[in-house]
């Protein structure tokens, strides 16, 4: 039997296509687009090496490591970048 499979197209933004409210669905995003940048920074180095280069403890670094992107503000993450002696920038544009 061949059943039909219904496919929606997203928003762009997977927190928002989960249910979350605008706002935080940006903030989430951004979060996660910033933790990937330490992930890749991060890849061919230990945790306690990935610790000092982004000036956090190691736990911090398995917690980001790990996904946990309840345990990082935009902040604490510009910050690790910043250590690192990464820039962040931003942009902002109307809604299409």
């Amino acid at each position: 039997m061949k059943s039909r499979v219904k496919t929606e197209r997203g928003s762009g933004n997977v927190f928002e296509d989960l249910g979350f409210a605008p706002g935080e669905a940006e903030n989430l995003q951004l979060r996660a687009q910033l933790m990937s940048r330490i992930r890749e920074e991060a890849r061919e180095i230990t945790q306690a090496q990935a610790a000092r280069l982004f000036g956090v403890t190691q736990p911090r670094i398995n917690d980001l490591l790990r996904g946990k992107i309840d345990k990082f503000s935009l902040d604490a993450l510009v910050n690790m970048l910043a250590a690192a002696g990464l820039r962040v920038e931003m942009r902002v544009k109307k809604v299409a």
